[in-house]
This record gives C-alpha cells, sequence and structure tokens, in this order.
C-alpha cells in the first residue's frame, strides 16, 4: 500500500522523532583529528551565530548514458577514487514511460573511469556481450544489478582477491548478495546464499569498512511497518534505512534502524552514508527524499508538462512526485543529524529537472581540482539529471569546498561559537574559515571552567581575515599551542561576516 506525506502528516509524525543523544561526559578527546561542524557535537554554546547549511554549486555534465545498453533509467551512480583514478559505477536501465505506459527494459551495471573526476570516459571491457557485441563497459549482468554497490575496502588485512566488495540483490532475488573482485572490474560472489535477507532492498543499498569502529557496515532499505512473507518483502509505512554490521562481510548482526535529532518522518529513497575521508570519524550521508506533491497548478507549471501527463498516465506518482538531496551526519552509525532543508534541491526549472528521480546524488564526495587557477581543492558531488524519456539521462557534476557542508556564520555585527572542553594533540590549530573582505575570526582558548588563558585571549589574536582551507591561528606569541595539548580547553570562535567549515589541532 502507497502511502502519501502531507505536510499536516509530517508535523504530527515530528512529534514523535527521538530525543536529542546525550552529551559527551567528560572533555571531548580529539587528538589530531580535523572536526566539522555538520553536526553540533562540539558545540557547547551558540551567540548571535547559527550553523549554516551550505549547497552545491552545479557545473558540467559528468557523463551522458546514451548507450543501447544504458538509458533514460540509469541511475544508482556509485564514486570510488582510487589513488589518481576516479572510478564510476551505475546502472543501465532502460526503464521509461511512452505514450502513458511504463517501459521495463533489460538491467546491467556499467562502469566508466575519470583521471580528474570532471568528465569520465566509458572503456571497451570486453566482459559481456550486449545483442551479440562485446564492445561495451558492462561489467555485471543477472543477479544484483538493480543495484550494485562496489567500494574500495580499506581494511589492513584485506585479501587482495577482495580489495573491491559490493552489496546487492533484491528482496525478490533472496537479499543482498556479498561480491568481491581485485581489480574494480571482474565481480565474483563470495557465496552462494545472500548475506543479508531482512528488508526490502529495492534502493541502493551499500556497505563500506569503518577504520573507526572496526566493523564493516551496511545500510539498506526498509519499510518503517514493512514484513517479510517468505522472500517477499511487503511494504508499509515510510520507506526508510537500517543499518547492521559485520566483522567478516558475510555473518551480519546489530540490525537497527537509523534514527534522527530532529526531523520528522519522511519517505528517504537511497542513504549514501560513507566516512568523509577527511574526518572518517564521522559519518556522512546524502539520503534522497521523496514527496508524492499531487496536481496542482505549481506542478502544471513546472517543466515539461506534456512529458509529466504521460508519467502521470502510467502512475500518478511518476508525473507529479519529487526528489532531492539531504544531508546528515553520525559518530555511531545509528543516530543521525539530519538536516531537514534541502542540501541538493532541484534549483532553476529547466528541462529534465523537478521530477521523480531527479537529483539523486551518487555515493561518495570525492576530491577535485578547482577550476579557478590557484585556487584549493574542492569537493565533487555528482546528481542524477533527466529520467523516464528518451534515449538515455544523465550525471550532472557539482562542487563545494572542502569540509563545506555547514559552517558556523556570524553576520557583520559580530557573534561567537564556544566548543565544549576539549583534549587535543599538536603544536597548531588549523582552520577552515572565510570571511568578507571586512569580516574577520579571532581565537581564544579557555580552561574547562570558561576562563581565559593567559597568553590565548581573545585581545592575544589579532583578526584573521581571508578564504582558507588551512590557516594557523597565531596570537602574540605565534601559533605554539604545545604546552597545552592533553589539558581540558575550551575553543572560542568570535566571527564577523564570517564562516567556520572546521578545525584541527595539528604538528607543525
Amino acid at each position: 500500500m502507497r502511502s502519501t506525506l502531507t505536510f499536516v502528516t509530517v508535523l504530527i509524525l515530528s512529534r514523535f522523532t527521538p530525543l536529542q543523544a546525550a552529551e559527551p561526559d567528560g572533555p571531548i578527546d580529539i587528538g589530531s583529528r580535523r572536526e566539522l561542524f555538520v553536526d553540533g557535537y562540539l558545540i557547547e554554546s551558540l551567540r548571535d551565530a547559527r550553523r549554516q547549511l551550505h549547497h552545491p554549486a552545479p557545473q558540467n555534465v559528468a557523463i551522458v548514458h546514451d548507450a543501447p545498453w544504458e538509458g533514460a533509467g540509469s541511475a544508482y551512480h556509485s564514486v570510488i577514487r582510487d589513488g589518481d583514478l576516479y572510478r564510476l559505477y551505475y546502472r543501465g536501465s532502460a526503464l521509461g514511460v511512452e505514450n502513458g505506459r511504463l517501459k521495463v527494459g533489460g538491467q546491467v551495471y556499467c562502469y566508466a573511469e575519470s583521471r580528474d573526476g570532471i568528465t569520465f570516459t566509458k572503456p571497451e571491457l570486453g566482459l559481456h556481450e550486449y545483442h551479440g557485441s562485446k564492445q561495451n563497459n558492462i561489467i555485471l549482468t543477472g543477479l544484483g544489478t538493480h543495484n550494485f554497490a562496489p567500494f574500495l575496502d580499506t581494511r589492513a588485512d584485506c585479501p587482495a582477491e577482495s580489495r573491491y566488495k559490493a552489496l546487492a540483490g533484491t528482496a525478490e532475488e533472496g537479499g543482498l548478495f556479498a561480491f568481491q573482485s581485485a581489480d574494480g572490474v571482474h565481480w565474483s560472489l563470495m557465496q552462494q546464499n545472500p548475506v543479508l535477507t531482512e528488508g526490502a532492498f529495492d534502493s541502493q543499498n551499500l556497505a563500506f569498512w569503518d577504520a573507526t569502529a572496526g566493523v564493516y557496515r551496511a545500510y539498506f532499505r526498509t519499510f518503517t511497518e514493512g514484513v517479510t512473507t517468505g522472500k517477499v518483502w511487503k511494504p508499509g509505512g515510510y520507506r526508510a534505512i537500517r543499518t547492521a554490521t559485520s566483522r567478516d562481510f558475510r555473518r551480519w548482526e546489530n540490525e537497527a534502524d537509523l534514527t534522527y535529532e530532529d526531523s520528522p518522518v519522511e519517505h528517504l529513497y537511497t542513504n549514501q552514508v560513507a566516512p568523509y575521508f577527511r574526518a572518517p570519524h564521522v559519518l556522512i550521508g546524502f539520503p534522497t527524499r521523496y514527496i508524492e506533491r499531487g496536481w496542482s497548478d505549481s506542478m502544471r507549471a513546472l517543466p515539461e508538462l506534456e512529458f509529466r501527463e504521460q508519467r502521470a498516465a502510467a502512475h500518478l506518482r511518476y508525473g507529479t512526485a519529487l526528489t532531492e538531496g539531504l544531508l546528515m551526519a553520525s559518530r555511531n552509525g545509528v543516530h543521525f543529524e539530519r538536516w531537514n532543508e534541502a542540501f541538493l534541491p532541484p534549483g532553476p526549472e529547466r528541462p529534465e529537472t523537478w521530477l521523480y528521480g531527479h537529483q539523486y546524488i551518487a555515493w561518495h564526495a570525492v576530491e577535485t581540482k578547482s577550476a579557478l587557477p590557484g585556487a584549493a581543492n574542492e569537493l565533487s558531488l555528482y546528481a542524477s539529471e533527466g529520467s523516464w524519456h528518451g534515449k538515455g539521462n544523465s550525471l550532472r557534476r557539482y562542487t563545494l569546498r572542502l569540509d563545506g557542508f555547514v559552517s558556523v556564520r556570524a553576520p557583520w555585527k559580530g557573534g561567537e561559537v564556544v566548543t565544549r572542553p576539549l583534549r587535543f594533540e599538536g603544536s597548531r590549530l588549523l582552520i577552515n574559515f572565510a570571511t568578507s573582505a571586512a569580516g574577520g575570526l579571532r581565537v581564544e582558548l579557555q580552561d574547562a571552567d570558561s576562563k581565559p588563558i593567559p597568553g590565548f585571549t581573545l585581545a592575544d589574536c589579532s583578526e584573521h581575515f581571508g578564504d582558507s582551507i588551512k590557516r594557523a591561528v597565531t596570537w602574540k606569541h605565534g601559533p605554539d599551542v604545545s604546552r597545552l595539548a592533553g589539558q581540558p580547553v575550551r575553543v572560542r570562535f568570535v566571527l564577523r561576516d564570517a564562516d567556520l567549515y572546521s578545525l584541527q589541532f595539528a604538528g607543525s
């Protein structure tokens, strides 16, 4: 039974979301880790400042899925940076609508690659035959081709033959199966039986090695009130996300539905959870929000009404449902702080946008060079564009500054943020920040009782201004903070027309 989410329903259900996560007991030992403000874990107080969600900027089309074995239903992208090579995996599918009828074609999984993460090419792999020819980039046919999601296993003792792994499968196929590969192109099953069987799985289900926790984590589709009958999952309630852990990628345990800090119950399609590579103790996800809006004047005003009406003739939600990308973060893998505002909204109205299937963010944000000569590297994210009609669709690249998901933001009149007590290792405090020409930022180090530490007071710190992903904070005596290492300290930032994205205590 399909359930339609309404604004009233969201307000009612939001009253029953989980309570806030418990505050840490005692000083937080951050060592030399980079810490982001994508969640509120480190923050003790904000005054005349706020945490600000930032949005990726649209760039080029990274790849077009127009080959005969691809099509308008190409989806579920995963991007892996492997040294100097960017690997892209995606489903090729001719799913679409023609003349008010749903067209369902075969499904295959495809591979593309890039040396810069900006544009991708499709190598001729010669592995699988399609319509009498092996001149294609297909890496998988048959089992698992609905939602294959590879990852690079970073576990220290990972065998060479399973350097790449993946979970894939649907409830109708029996569940999620474990795959392995030595090179990311040639794949085989790790065992004949599925490794996870309780779930809906009709989404991009994924897994990865969490080095911080020392376990594999899986995230997969469930429903808030779903039940399993034999091998068939009967959905009910809302599309939701479930997780599990494993020591060996074969036996999974600790299954649990994700909980959220202060978010309504919503339909979430994908999850895209992974350790953030610059701060791997923080898990960041880009779930897709799915919402059925129905017909209205605004719906009819959206792009390509004729195509929308054709999709609605096949099924109302194909024409009047919308999707967009969200942002969420967790430190334990189960409880997440999810931003209720869209991270990647549909954007300006134009052809092949504002539709069901738009803005599905690919799994993993990766580091790429900036188009601005001399500028710092940035994050590239990728999202789907144009589905349901024609011979294919595409994947657009978006960019964001490194660590730039969320900042602590203060206006020109000024504001401040104070951290909880921290213990650190290192001799310098590095910040990722940006100000206007007239703005600035100053830093004060305090003891656990909130008393300024001599030599590190606000008066000792000259105002820092600029736009840098790695600036060492200096006081009158210089940047050295090593004599405070291991002691509980609070960090007070006073900002004026400025954004603070991350901090890190590090060596010289």
